[in-house]
């Protein structure tokens, strides 16, 4: 499966959020130059809106490293199962603070507000990321609001930028949605797109591109509904089943079987019902034993 027999340099469908194994399918090259937008723009708010499992964190950490190489200073905060009363320390934590102003003995808020007018006076974007807004706490809803909404001059060269799901958007305050400059949906990968990953992914850990065949492709795309992260899933089985069955090659039924016998619960949002009717029925799926053989053709 790997050319030439050689090892290959990184291991592909990972699933980390390194931009390295981001893929700028044609939705998240217009997010990302929407972003880039609110910059140029001296924009105060953007939202990015997806389902779980569609790409939104990876999304936020390529934005991050693309803005911070355009001048901004940047911050990231995931906002889920955050405690209440945390969020602005942690913030903080996150920006890169002279250590006599971190041992300011003032409130947190004033810490941030006073590095929002450094960066201001020096015309510089503060881009703070926040993601997973809509599952955070009360206290941190009210102070990112307060960020976006603020008129004062510290404010003017901050940008907050947030992800939510379609479902969470109404937890939101008003102020949040008043204030969005852009609102970017991320859409499901069609099946060209997901065969594009499948190949750019292959690729970028030295092995063959053709690795899954077209039937694989579409096979995968179809269970996967479109959401990267089952995409990301499926193919990390279907590959190492693959090598551990010893071919170099991913076909429809492998594919298949990993579905049915390593991710025999498939993840909300997938169309286990739309393909029920293609598959045989649990009582006569094979036993798990691909799982046992892969492990140890690859692990001794």
């Amino acid at each position: 499966m790997v050319r030439d027999q050689q090892p290959a340099a990184a291991t592909p469908f990972s699933g980390g959020l390194e931009p390295a194994t981001f893929h700028a399918g044609p939705a998240q090259q217009e997010a990302l130059a929407r972003l880039e937008w609110l910059v140029a723009e001296r924009q105060r708010c953007g939202l990015v809106v997806a389902a779980p499992g569609m790409g939104k964190s990876h999304l936020l950490a390529t934005a991050a490293r693309r803005l911070g190489g355009l001048g901004a200073e940047v911050a990231v905060l995931s906002l889920r199962g955050m405690p209440e009363g945390e969020w602005i320390e942690l913030l903080l934590e996150r920006l890169p603070l002279h250590p006599l102003s971190r041992a300011e003995p003032i409130r947190p808020w004033q810490k941030l507000e006073h590095r929002l007018r450094e960066n201001a006076l020096m015309e510089r974007t503060t881009a703070l990321f926040f993601d997973d807004i809509d599952h955070g706490p009360a206290d941190a809803l009210e102070g990112i609001a307060r960020l976006v909404a603020a008129v004062e001059p510290k404010f003017s060269h901050t940008l907050v930028v947030a992800t939510a799901t379609p479902a969470g958007l109404g937890r939101l305050p008003e102020a949040i949605h008043h204030r969005a400059s852009v609102r970017t949906e991320l859409a499901a990968w069609s099946d060209r797109e997901t065969g594009d990953y499948l190949a750019a992914e292959l690729d970028r850990a030295g092995a063959d591109a053709a690795t899954f065949t077209p039937e694989a492709v579409t096979t995968l795309a179809r269970f996967a509904c479109g959401t990267p992260r089952v995409v990301v899933q499926l193919a990390r089985l279907a590959h190492a089943a693959a090598t551990g069955d010893g071919v170099d090659r991913v076909d429809a039924a492998m594919v298949e079987r990993v579905w049915r016998e390593l991710a025999p619960n498939p993840p909300s949002g997938t169309h286990a019902a739309d393909g029920a009717g293609d598959m045989p029925p649990e009582s006569s799926a094979t036993p798990a034993l691909p799982r046992v053989r892969v492990v140890r053709r690859l692990w001794g």
